[in-house]
């Protein structure tokens, strides 16, 4: 396979948007693809239609961001380098989904392919040249337009383009299948958890909604309100322990070794990320047992963005400080994990972390928060039945970052010519 040596701007044109997320009096309601929906997806598609923001923006705007199939926009401006020249593929086409500020739009000539341009900025040498001519310093860095128009491209022929990147389409579309499912399941037990622990229609004796059906509620003076009868008012650290993870020190940490420690950073919202992990050859000989990871194992984020919670997909991880691993006291691993899922948990966590002048909480903090605690009979009947939801996400999160993981290996050396496509 041989190859050609542009600058983008031969290959290209590039626009650097200026849409932002107000809604404006006499402007056109649009669907908003912002820095986030194109800092995490590979791909966007009409999957994504009904998660994109709800926005309004100018005819001249609609006409020169709307998204067409393509196309690939990349992340412009960013508190850190290693945000800024992330990609994203305009998998198709629509009618009024715009591109927001801080991004810019490229959109390939017929020379370039532009699955192929989508894999060629998500390589280790492009991501290289983009940190490197991040602009600014301290609060915020930016890419000029002159700086995403002059990054060199080194190009095979059309099709050799097509055929590299419908390998790595492929595996994409596999992960976001897998990714998809999994929020399916997301929605469909915190649907569950609402109806029976938030709206309290739970199944009485006769399988009817309870509180909907008449079921008793009880006045509770410490809530002031109602609550089921038969269900008590506990600290979140009677039904719970959390325990914080171990202080890794930093020249024991590094790019490769035989152990990756899950650090504040991996932890999302409900999304364990070990794409970027540290790396440890050594087991420390005071480390306790609960910072070696289990498979089903929840984390919570301690400090900055407090409150995340995530489950563990993979054995043998270790845990750094400022992330918390929580364990609950009887075997209702379910509910405990969608408890802390509650936006009225995740807030009274948040709201205690605002009041400190450093946005962090601690497990004894979080443990002496007050909650509902619904009777043992039920929450056996609620893991009984969310206990196979679970172990399939599990199973979906190994399949993403298997495949992730497969991708990303490949993508060098399809883009080397390393390997070829026969």
């Amino acid at each position: 396979m041989e190859f050609k040596k542009y600058k983008l701007c031969e290959l290209a044109s590039v626009d650097i948007s200026s849409v932002d997320k107000k809604s404006k009096e006499g402007e056109k309601p649009v669907r908003l693809c912002n820095f986030t929906d194109v800092y995490k997806n590979w791909a966007i598609t009409k999957h994504h239609y009904s998660s994109l923001m709800k926005a309004t923006a100018k005819d001249r705007d609609i006409e020169k961001f709307c998204l067409r199939k393509g196309q690939v926009a990349i992340t412009k401006d960013s508190e850190t380098r290693d945000d800024i020249g992330i990609p994203t593929y305009i998998a198709d086409d629509f009618e009024d989904v715009v591109l927001g500020y801080h991004c810019a739009l490229i959109t390939p000539n017929e020379k370039l392919d532009g699955k192929y341009l989508n894999a060629y900025l998500n390589s280790k040498m492009a991501k290289k040249y983009f940190e490197g001519y991040a602009s600014g310093s301290g609060q915020r860095y930016t890419l000029t337009l002159d700086s995403i128009n002059d990054i060199q491209i080194w190009l095979p022929n059309i099709d050799s383009q097509r055929e590299v990147a419908k390998i790595l389409s492929d595996l994409d579309k596999k992960i976001s299948l897998n990714t998809r499912m999994n929020a399916e399941l997301e929605t469909m037990a915190k649907q569950l958890y609402d109806y029976w622990f938030v709206q309290f229609d739970f199944p009485d004796e006769n399988g009817k909604p309870y509180k909907s059906s008449g079921g008793k509620m009880v006045y509770n003076e410490i809530l002031k309100r109602e609550i089921p009868e038969g269900w008590d008012v506990k600290r979140i650290g009677d039904v719970v322990e959390i325990k914080s993870g171990y202080p890794f020190k930093s020249e024991l940490m590094g790019e490769n070794g035989h152990y990756k420690i899950i650090t504040i950073r991996n932890v999302q919202d409900n999304h364990l990320d070990i794409s970027d992990v540290s790396y440890t050859d050594i087991l420390p000989e005071n480390i306790k047992q609960y910072c070696i990871l289990s498979e089903g194992d929840i984390l919570i984020s301690l400090t900055g963005n407090v409150g995340r919670v995530c489950i563990v997909y993979q054995n043998g991880l270790l845990l750094n400080q400022r992330v918390g691993v929580i364990k609950p006291k009887k075997y209702h691993t379910q509910w405990c994990h969608q408890l802390f899922l509650d936006k009225k948990v995740r807030l009274m966590i948040e709201n205690w972390a605002n009041g400190c002048a450093q946005a962090n909480v601690s497990p004894i903090d979080i443990e002496n928060l007050i909650i509902v605690k619904p009777s043992d009979n039920l929450l056996d009947v609620f893991e009984k039945l969310l206990k196979p939801v679970a172990s399939k996400q599990i199973a979906n999160c190994k399949n993403v970052n298997y495949l992730t993981h497969l991708r990303d290996s490949l993508l060098p050396m399809l883009m080397n010519g390393q390997v070829t496509v026969e």
